[in-house]
């Protein structure tokens, strides 16, 4: 295992729940201290990136970079200019 995700329930509500502030804290010095990479899932507003980029995350996936699409048009999005 080199990777953990913190799921969308704990991200979602890391601004107004002290607990899960506190668990994807925890979860984010555990995967440090066990280098391991951390992808936070849900991340939908400017203030959760910012409490898990502060923390040290630095895998996110969410509607806030996107919404799902189909595997076709991924290089349309890594390459806009071709």
């Amino acid at each position: 295992m080199d990777q953990v995700k913190i799921d969308q329930s704990f991200v979602r509500d890391v601004l107004s729940d002290p607990n899960d502030a506190a668990i994807v804290r925890t979860i984010l010095a555990l995967a440090k201290s066990l280098d391991l990479e951390v992808v936070a899932e849900g991340v939908e507003t400017t203030g959760q990136l910012s409490f898990l980029r502060l923390h040290g995350c630095e895998g996110f996936q969410g509607y806030l970079f996107g919404r799902p699409g189909p595997v076709g048009e991924m290089d349309v999005f890594l390459h806009p200019h071709r």
